[in-house]
């Protein structure tokens, strides 16, 4: 899944994108309110961690807009610690959730992976579409039926998350890719195809329809 990261300071928005990384998401980052306004509108982010002390715009300007644009991507805003105004400010203009500052990387990943299970209705627990479990901490596959695990690379993983989220839907090539990678990335459309087919080797070439023209549907029998 790709998240924006919209934060001035650059060391932390560094840290932040390796340990989000690492976490299996692909990471764009805006270091001011305009660019980052812009990339929220243009782009499909599955969330956005907003700081609210952005330049240029603040960051409670840019949700505002965001939402009167009826933009509904998921916001989780990052405040000081003690600006308890800013939090009430935050979610009156739209955001889903706050973290003050300073925080734990590890909070901050809880919380990203709440705002994502509650806007596809998942409940808690292991993701679990089509006889799979993926354990999003080790970033490995488990086949239900045969209890064989695989563990899989960074872009073969973000690919299998976001199928297994959206389980019987024709998912184009360019949607995907605009999931999987970043903004810097190379976007080319036969090496997703690759990542396919490194999917159904290892987990089996049903789970994985491709429908000509159109994309590539994730369990489609269990749809």
């Amino acid at each position: 899944m790709r998240l924006l990261l919209a934060e001035d300071d650059a060391a932390l928005s560094g840290r932040l994108r390796t340990e989000l990384e690492q976490a299996g998401f692909a990471v764009d980052v805006a270091a001011e309110g305009v660019d980052a306004e812009f990339m929220g509108e243009s782009e499909p982010y599955a969330a956005v961690v907003l700081d609210l002390g952005l330049p240029g715009r603040s960051g409670l300007e840019v949700l505002r807009r965001w939402r009167a644009a009826g933009n509904p991507v998921p916001v989780l805003i990052l405040t000081a610690r003690d600006a308890w105004h800013e939090k009430v400010d935050g979610f009156k203009a739209g955001a889903d959730d706050y973290l003050g500052k300073p925080f734990h990387v590890a909070e901050l990943l809880a919380r990203l992976q709440a705002l994502l299970r509650r806007g596809i209705a998942r409940p808690h627990g292991p993701l679990r579409v089509a006889g799979l479990e993926l354990d999003e901490d080790t970033q490995a596959a488990r086949v239900l039926a045969t209890d064989e695990t695989f563990d899989l690379t960074g872009t073969e993983f973000r690919l299998l998350r976001y199928f297994m989220r959206h389980p019987g839907r024709v998912l184009s090539k360019s949607r995907l890719a605009g999931q999987v990678y970043d903004f810097d990335a190379e976007r080319d459309s036969n090496v997703l195809e690759v990542y396919i087919n490194r999917l159904r080797r290892k987990l089996g070439r049903e789970l994985i329809v491709t429908r000509r023209g159109q994309g590539y549907i994730f369990g489609a029998g269990d749809a």
